[in-house]
Protein backbone atom coordinates (compact mmCIF):
# COMPACT_ATOMS: atom_id res chain seq x y z
CA UNK A 1 0.00 0.00 0.00
CA UNK A 2 2.95 2.33 0.36
CA UNK A 3 3.03 2.84 -3.39
CA UNK A 4 -0.64 3.87 -3.46
CA UNK A 5 -0.08 6.14 -0.46
CA UNK A 6 2.88 7.82 -2.16
CA UNK A 7 0.83 8.34 -5.33
CA UNK A 8 -1.99 9.99 -3.36
CA UNK A 9 0.47 12.27 -1.57
CA UNK A 10 2.04 13.32 -4.86
CA UNK A 11 -1.38 14.07 -6.31
CA UNK A 12 -2.35 16.24 -3.34
CA UNK A 13 0.98 18.10 -3.46
CA UNK A 14 0.26 19.10 -7.07
CA UNK A 15 -2.81 21.00 -5.92
CA UNK A 16 -1.19 24.38 -5.35
CA UNK A 17 -4.35 25.98 -4.02
CA UNK A 18 -7.43 24.87 -2.18
CA UNK A 19 -9.60 22.78 -4.53
CA UNK A 20 -12.77 24.50 -5.67
CA UNK A 21 -16.05 24.00 -3.83
CA UNK A 22 -17.40 21.56 -6.43
CA UNK A 23 -14.43 19.20 -6.09
CA UNK A 24 -14.52 19.42 -2.30
CA UNK A 25 -18.25 18.59 -2.32
CA UNK A 26 -17.72 15.62 -4.64
CA UNK A 27 -15.00 14.17 -2.40
CA UNK A 28 -17.14 14.83 0.68
CA UNK A 29 -20.12 13.08 -0.96
CA UNK A 30 -17.91 10.11 -1.84
CA UNK A 31 -16.85 9.69 1.78
CA UNK A 32 -20.48 9.92 2.92
CA UNK A 33 -21.21 6.77 0.93
CA UNK A 34 -18.76 4.92 3.18
CA UNK A 35 -20.73 6.11 6.23
CA UNK A 36 -23.26 3.28 6.16
CA UNK A 37 -22.56 -0.08 7.82
CA UNK A 38 -24.65 -2.04 5.30
CA UNK A 39 -22.75 -0.52 2.38
CA UNK A 40 -19.47 -1.27 4.15
CA UNK A 41 -20.53 -4.90 4.59
CA UNK A 42 -21.32 -5.13 0.88
CA UNK A 43 -18.03 -3.48 -0.09
CA UNK A 44 -16.08 -5.78 2.21
CA UNK A 45 -17.80 -8.85 0.74
CA UNK A 46 -17.05 -7.62 -2.78
CA UNK A 47 -13.46 -6.90 -1.73
CA UNK A 48 -13.12 -10.65 -1.25
CA UNK A 49 -14.92 -11.78 -4.43
CA UNK A 50 -17.47 -10.92 -7.09
CA UNK A 51 -21.01 -11.84 -6.00
CA UNK A 52 -24.63 -11.80 -7.14
CA UNK A 53 -27.40 -10.18 -5.07
CA UNK A 54 -28.53 -13.69 -4.01
CA UNK A 55 -25.06 -14.60 -2.75
CA UNK A 56 -24.62 -11.21 -1.05
CA UNK A 57 -28.00 -11.71 0.63
CA UNK A 58 -27.05 -15.19 1.85
CA UNK A 59 -23.55 -14.13 2.89
CA UNK A 60 -24.71 -11.05 4.82
CA UNK A 61 -28.00 -12.51 6.11
CA UNK A 62 -29.99 -9.61 4.68
CA UNK A 63 -33.01 -9.22 2.44
CA UNK A 64 -32.31 -8.94 -1.29
CA UNK A 65 -34.28 -5.68 -1.46
CA UNK A 66 -31.99 -4.06 1.14
CA UNK A 67 -28.91 -5.28 -0.73
CA UNK A 68 -30.26 -4.04 -4.07
CA UNK A 69 -31.06 -0.61 -2.61
CA UNK A 70 -27.51 -0.21 -1.29
CA UNK A 71 -25.96 -1.57 -4.49
CA UNK A 72 -27.79 1.13 -6.43
CA UNK A 73 -26.19 3.80 -4.24
CA UNK A 74 -22.78 2.16 -4.61
CA UNK A 75 -23.17 1.94 -8.40
CA UNK A 76 -24.35 5.56 -8.66
CA UNK A 77 -21.16 6.60 -6.88
CA UNK A 78 -18.98 4.41 -9.14
CA UNK A 79 -17.79 2.22 -6.29
CA UNK A 80 -19.38 -0.97 -7.64
CA UNK A 81 -19.74 -2.27 -11.17
CA UNK A 82 -21.78 -5.13 -12.58
CA UNK A 83 -21.97 -7.54 -15.47
CA UNK A 84 -24.57 -10.03 -16.62
CA UNK A 85 -23.91 -13.77 -16.63
CA UNK A 86 -27.02 -15.31 -18.18
CA UNK A 87 -29.90 -14.21 -15.98
CA UNK A 88 -27.65 -13.32 -13.05
CA UNK A 89 -26.01 -9.94 -12.43
CA UNK A 90 -22.59 -10.17 -10.83
CA UNK A 91 -21.31 -7.23 -8.75
CA UNK A 92 -17.70 -6.26 -8.14
CA UNK A 93 -15.64 -3.32 -6.88
CA UNK A 94 -15.38 -0.89 -9.77
CA UNK A 95 -11.61 -0.38 -9.78
CA UNK A 96 -8.37 -0.55 -7.85
CA UNK A 97 -9.03 2.83 -6.21
CA UNK A 98 -11.97 1.33 -4.32
CA UNK A 99 -9.78 -1.58 -3.19
CA UNK A 100 -7.17 0.90 -1.97
CA UNK A 101 -9.69 3.10 -0.13
CA UNK A 102 -11.10 0.07 1.70
CA UNK A 103 -7.70 -1.44 2.46
CA UNK A 104 -6.33 1.85 3.76
CA UNK A 105 -9.46 2.50 5.83
CA UNK A 106 -9.17 -0.87 7.54
CA UNK A 107 -5.40 -0.48 7.91
CA UNK A 108 -5.90 2.92 9.58
CA UNK A 109 -8.52 1.64 12.03
CA UNK A 110 -6.65 -1.59 12.83
CA UNK A 111 -3.46 0.39 13.43
CA UNK A 112 -5.18 2.14 16.34
CA UNK A 113 -6.10 -1.21 17.96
Amino acid sequence: MACGHKHAEEMLKRLDTMPDEVLLCEVSDLFKVFGDTTRMKILFALFKSELSVNKLSDHLGMEQSAISHQLKILKTNNLVGSRREGKTIIYFLSDDHVHQILAQGFEHVLEEH
